[in-house]
Formats: C-alpha cells, sequence, structure tokens
C-alpha cells in the first residue's frame, strides 16, 4: 500500500517562500515519478510540477516557472516543492501524487495518478 504524506503548509504573506515535503512510503520510492498539483476553492486540480526517477529532470506549470523548484531525495523517499516569490494566486491545496507504473514519460493530468496524498493548504496574504 502506497502512502504519500505531506507537510510544510502555512500562511505566508505574498512575495514570502514556503518549503512542502511528501513522505512516501510502500514501494520503491527512486522507481516513480514524483507529482505535485493544487486545487484552489472553486477550481479544478492542476498541475504545477513533476520530477524523474533521479531527480534530473523536471518541468513546470507556466504559472510557477521561475519561482518554484521540485527536489527529491530518495535516500529519504521524500520529494519537496519550494514555493519563492509567492502570490496571492497560489493559494489552494498543494498535493503530492504519482502514477503506479515505472513510466518515465512526464504525467500531467490528475487522471494519470494512482496515489495521492492527504493535501497541505497554502495561503499566502496580499
Amino acid at each position: 500500500q502506497v502512502q504519500l504524506v505531506e507537510s510544510g503548509g502555512g500562511l505566508v504573506q505574498a512575495g514570502g517562500s514556503l518549503r512542502l515535503s511528501c513522505a512516501a512510503s510502500g514501494r520503491t520510492f527512486s522507481n516513480y515519478l514524483m507529482n505535485w498539483f493544487r486545487q484552489a476553492p472553486g477550481k479544478e486540480r492542476e498541475f504545477v510540477a513533476v520530477i524523474s526517477w533521479t531527480g534530473s529532470n523536471t518541468d513546470f506549470a507556466d504559472s510557477v516557472k521561475g519561482r518554484f523548484t521540485i527536489s527529491r531525495d530518495n535516500a529519504k523517499n521524500t520529494v519537496y516543492l519550494q514555493m519563492n516569490s509567492l502570490k496571492p494566486e497560489d493559494t489552494a491545496v498543494y498535493y503530492c501524487a504519482a502514477p503506479s507504473s515505472t513510466t518515465r514519460t512526464f504525467k500531467y493530468k490528475p487522471y494519470d495518478m494512482d496515489y495521492w496524498g492527504q493535501g497541505t493548504q497554502v495561503t499566502v496574504s496580499s
């Protein structure tokens, strides 16, 4: 049984930073892509970032490029989302997610993910 547990959310002023963590258990972490998604009230869940098995390749939504970075520590079974220059429009529940397959092809849609964390709230005040 795969478990993903996010942490690190909170309230921050615009321009500030937060680092989210997602701890994984239940399978060989290093064999799988890892994603971050977010969902704001009244909006659909949207892709934020993805990282390859080794961490050497990443991709981001246009809305966060240049402000967010994604990284992973396979020894700790943990993926991180560093969020800088936060904006009020970044306010959302942030989820880490992963597919069940060992595909190396980046996936960007919620329906491509099989495992989800419980989410962590990020609120950015203006």
